[in-house]
């Protein structure tokens, strides 16, 4: 059996905020009392798997010295009582931390780093009124003392639980406020974890109850110590370590639900930008679509085209009002209703109907709506019809004549707006050579230069113009167009942008 390392008489008074600082690791203790170095070949906890870092450096030697790890090698020179196979397990645990377990720099329960200079704060909760704990004094690792608050409860924990404290060590005796079904010997970590859930928890048990103290660690504590094998290095440590995994584990839980958004948008970009159904048709087809990633949010940008058995080639292009996974989802909904009506033969004002009714019944909110361009071009490729529902009118250019935008007058109310609302079907002569640009109001809404002046669709018309007389076409015309728009607005644009590009030669 250890012989007990000599600790205080009592935890620092909550009114403190802080435990005093010790003169050096063998200094006298607040009382005064000289404090005396473990014996040799004592042990501290005998944490399992990832709970080892802590405690692997309060280990002895095997020539009886206290372990003097370097804090960057957690696994540290273990003693001979069969720690040295959980010291290797500790050092492939902590290397994953991003910040050395050394740093004067800590993370507090906002996930934000404490800046450098900042005294960590520990929170103990152990319902002895006499401090049978026995707190020793505590560094942290540019030796400046480390704050002590103490709650006999959860509820004064509640109260005692600000945004300054980096770490709780909980006695796993405390009776729980509530007990969970069945008999929880761990309800009160249970609480604590859904009490202060940003926060690192150190677990206090019994020396013979190890069994206890791993159950705790896969529960969601970081580390477990024993009552009665309390040592200053070895707590100070254990401290520095646990706040440290916990946020390393806050990070890589950070990254991994942002790499799930990555893929979740991908996807949805995926649904609203889909591979056009034009087998058999004379016509060239482009696109090009820029997220407005100045704000990271996924936009409601969504086009397709199809050709129907007659030969008829139908092209839409829409834009949900909004930004965000909700608006992309309805996007996505909108552009397969789109295809599938149009496949069954739906057009024009019928079609636009059709759709305002899916959007009524799949948007979260009654103020969601969609503006749409339609157009479909006849076999022939000689006329088009087109609709417009709340949304700015296609751009034609033809050789020898400059390019311009189709009427507009007919426009109709975006989908959602007003029930009942019709849109009327403009009939539009192409010619036997042409180019038809669709697009979305993420290209025309961007500044030119610092002021409040945006592009606007005259702007766009005049930079379509010398893109075309520079000889740029397809794909070129598209992407030129794009990054000029950026440039000229300084930098991403705020909203997305999706244009499409049909083209017809003689």
């Amino acid at each position: 059996m250890p012989v007990p390392v000599p600790r205080q008489r009592a935890i620092p008074a909550v009114e403190s905020g802080q435990a005093q600082a010790a003169s050096s690791g063998t200094g006298p203790s607040k009382e005064g009392a000289p404090r005396e170095p473990a014996p040799a070949g004592s042990t501290a906890a005998e944490p399992t798997g990832r709970t080892t870092a802590a405690t692997a450096t309060a280990m002895t030697g095997p020539d009886g010295s206290a372990g003097t790890a370097d804090p960057a090698d957690p696994s540290g020179t273990t003693g001979s009582t069969g720690a040295a196979s959980t010291a290797s397990t500790a050092s492939a645990t902590v290397t994953t931390s991003s910040t050395s377990p050394t740093s004067p720099t800590t993370s507090n329960s906002t996930g934000v780093l404490a800046p450098t200079g900042t005294n960590l704060t520990l929170l103990v909760i152990e319902d002895d009124p006499g401090g049978s704990t026995g707190m020793p004094e505590l560094l942290d690792s540019a030796g400046r003392p480390i704050r002590v608050r103490t709650a006999r409860n959860l509820t004064e924990a509640a109260r005692l639980l600000t945004d300054d404290v980096h770490c709780i060590l909980l006695d796993l005796a405390l009776p729980a406020a509530r007990r969970a079904e069945g008999d929880d010997e761990l309800a009160v970590l249970r609480q604590v974890l859904e009490l202060a859930p940003r926060h690192a928890v150190l677990a206090l048990t019994a020396s013979g109850d190890a069994e206890r103290g791993a159950e705790a660690v896969r529960v969601g504590a970081q580390d477990y110590l024993f009552r009665d094998e309390l040592d200053g290095r070895l707590l100070s440590r254990a401290i520095r370590y646990a706040v440290e995994r916990k946020r390393s584990d806050r990070a890589e839980r950070r990254l991994a639900e942002g790499r799930m958004r990555a893929q979740e948008n991908r996807r949805l970009e995926r649904g609203l930008l889909p591979t056009p159904l034009l087998e058999g048709s004379s016509l060239r087809f482009a696109a090009r679509y820029r997220p407005g990633r100045s704000r990271a949010l996924l936009g409601g940008d969504f086009y397709d085209t199809v050709r129907t058995p007659d030969g008829t080639v139908h092209a839409m292009i829409g834009d949900v009002c909004g930004h965000g996974p909700d608006e992309a989802a309805l996007g996505v909904e909108l552009r397969i209703a789109w295809r599938a009506l149009t496949l069954a033969g739906l057009c024009g004002d019928q079609l636009l109907g059709t759709l305002q009714q899916v959007l009524e019944h799949e948007r979260s909110d009654d103020e969601i709506f969609a503006t749409l361009c339609t157009v479909d071009i006849a076999p022939d490729g000689r006329r088009a019809g087109l609709c417009l529902a709340g949304h700015p009118a296609p751009l034609i250019a033809r050789p020898g004549r400059p390019a311009r935008l189709l009427p507009y007058e007919n426009n109709g109310p975006a989908l959602g707006l007003l029930p009942g609302a019709r849109w009327p079907r403009t009939q539009v002569e192409l010619g036997a050579e042409w180019s038809l640009m669709l697009y979305t109001d993420g290209l025309i809404e961007g500044h030119v230069g610092q002021g409040r002046e945006r592009l606007g669709e005259d702007g766009m018309v005049e930079m379509v113009r010398r893109q075309l007389s520079a000889g740029l076409r397809g794909e070129e015309l598209l992407r030129a167009t794009v990054n000029e728009a950026r440039d000229l607005n300084g930098g991403e644009l705020t909203d997305d942008v999706a244009v499409l590009l049909l083209d017809r030669t003689a």
